[in-house]
């Protein structure tokens, strides 16, 4: 298990070619590159970051989701065929950059009422993960609380219908959701590929990890216990610290607990 942190958590500070060398120095082992505009999705910008990137692992890939992903589920075919074009330009920055996951949200609930039928989703999401397959990628729904999957009974059907995509489990978004985060990763299970993290006070305002009173030593106990071997991700938001050296406390933070477990 491996600690990264997410190029997001330096949106408007750097600029996403520049936050390899900022990851390195804050300790990140490897990190997940968030693409933040179309521009971003063309193989020249892919070909920069793997030039920017050095030896830093990329692992996973992110896109600005509503740019397109709920396209994806269209039921015009132009317009789902437009989106599909986009989504596999993503991939292919993906392939570029070595990744082996794709953080994916999926369709926006725009409404806090709409619905979407779990099995009519998984099966899509099928299909689109037999795309990204194509790249060396595995499609993975992460829990968001605005975005397809947002409670654990959604994904505890979905899942059903989506074999071969995994999900990622976002500790803030889990919180946001109104349920335990515990309970998202019981549906999870195997499924489970990446992990983002951020912490929070006792007053629920989001800190930066190691500096709040969310459980991170019984997290990583109860991934542990369900075989997970992926990364976990520091995604804050960037407003959340002062300096990088706070980043790198966060880094650290997280090794210390992880090595204690090995």
């Amino acid at each position: 298990m491996r600690v990264g942190i997410s190029t997001a958590s330096f949106f408007l500070k750097e600029l996403t070619e520049d936050t390899f060398s900022v990851i390195q120095r804050c300790g990140g082992e490897t990190c997940e590159v968030f693409l933040t505009t179309f521009s971003e999705y063309e193989p020249s910008f892919g070909e920069l970051l793997v030039k920017r990137k050095g030896d830093l692992d990329v692992y996973s890939v992110h896109s600005l989701n509503t740019n397109f992903e709920p396209q994806l589920f269209n039921a015009a075919p132009r317009t789902r065929a437009d989106a599909v074009e986009i989504f596999r330009k993503v991939l292919f920055v993906g392939r570029q950059l070595g990744a082996r996951a794709y953080t994916f949200h999926g369709l926006s609930r725009l409404k806090r009422t709409m619905y979407f039928d779990p099995k009519v989703v998984g099966v899509r999401m099928r299909e689109l993960g037999e795309i990204a397959n194509e790249y060396g990628i595995t499609l993975c729904l992460e829990n968001v609380h605005w975005a397809t999957f947002n409670t654990p009974g959604f994904y505890e059907e979905m899942k059903k219908h989506s074999l071969g995509c995994g999900c990622v489990l976002d500790i803030k978004q889990a919180r946001q959701s109104g349920y335990d985060w515990r309970e998202y990763l019981a549906v999870m299970g195997d499924t489970i590929k990446n992990v983002h993290l951020s912490d929070v006070d006792a007053d629920g305002n989001i800190v930066m990890v190691g500096k709040g009173v969310f459980p991170f030593e019984e997290l990583i106990d109860r991934l542990l216990d369900i075989g997970y071997t992926g990364p976990l991700l520091i995604e804050q938001y960037a407003k959340n610290y002062d300096d990088y050296a706070q980043v790198a406390q966060s880094v650290e933070y997280l090794k210390y607990i992880i090595g204690g477990k090995q």
